[in-house]
């Protein structure tokens, strides 16, 4: 089945410092490609993978679940682990759920993390039917585009797949459990006006790990794909400034090699 347009896989072969950025549930790569670009264009090493079953038509991810998207940005993440020093997370929606997880289960290999409006549980009374609804209907309405922006669309798809709906939810319950064992410093940029993941999920999730260097930061001219939205340079700018401190001798490298698209 073709990608759509839009939603190919990014890398990018820079310098000793990496960045494996991990897209949300139903969307795609699109979301985080001016964020991916931009971090290239300043000489880090970049990889947006696809998670499976996402960018082709809701159909393909029907038959896919947690365990599916969570060992495409484990793989991901330790390619970067063995070409660079330093290697950051950074994570949208469901992708900060997945971002997490890799940062509670590979510990200090994970230099640091930056969430956007990232997902901790699914809400609403549909939530707690899944189990049984999923067998009788195969989708509901879906969740992209939520952008303040005019005239932004995300590439992703307008149905969502109950099967995958229920395997999430199981998700974010394991990760919900793990948030304890997460101790990177954490950067948590969200909306208050988030029409798919409401603010309580980034409280959470900030009341529950263990980091204690963590900034938290408002985008209050956006909605839920801020990457895309009216405060994405800031966005950009912040994570950019939070790997500098971090790893200050690896900033502002200058790219070595060029950035490839698809795969």
């Amino acid at each position: 089945m073709p990608v759509l347009p839009g939603a190919e896989p990014f890398r990018h072969e820079g310098g000793e410092v990496g960045v494996l950025l991990c897209h949300g549930f139903t969307g795609s790569p699109q979301s985080l490609r001016p964020w991916a670009e931009y971090l290239a264009e300043r000489g880090l090493t970049v990889s947006l993978p696809l998670l499976p079953g996402h960018g082709t038509r809701w159909q393909d991810m029907q038959v896919t679940g947690w365990q599916d998207w969570y060992a495409e940005v484990d793989r991901e993440l330790r390619g970067l682990l063995e070409r660079c020093a330093r290697v950051f997370v950074f994570g949208l929606s469901m992708g900060g759920a997945l971002a997490l997880r890799l940062a509670a289960k590979h510990g200090d290999a994970v230099s640091g993390l930056v969430l956007v409006n990232p997902a901790n549980k699914v809400h609403g009374l549909a939530a707690h039917a899944l189990p049984v609804v999923r067998h009788l209907v195969p989708t509901t309405k879906g969740l992209v585009s939520d952008i303040a922006l005019d005239g932004v669309a995300e590439v992703g798809y307008d149905r969502v797949p109950l099967h995958a709906a229920h395997s999430v939810r199981r998700f974010f319950r394991l990760v919900d459990g793990d948030l304890p064992q997460v101790t990177q410093p954490l950067l948590l940029l969200h909306s208050p006006q988030d029409h798919v993941v409401p603010p309580a999920d980034s409280a959470r999730i900030l009341s529950r790990v263990s980091s204690t260097d963590v900034r938290e930061v408002l985008l209050e001219q956006s909605y839920h794909v801020a990457t895309l939205d009216h405060d994405a340079k800031r966005i950009f700018d912040e994570s950019h400034a939070f790997i500098g401190r971090l790893a200050p001798s690896d900033k502002d490298q200058g790219g070595k090699k060029g950035s490839t698209s698809g795969g």
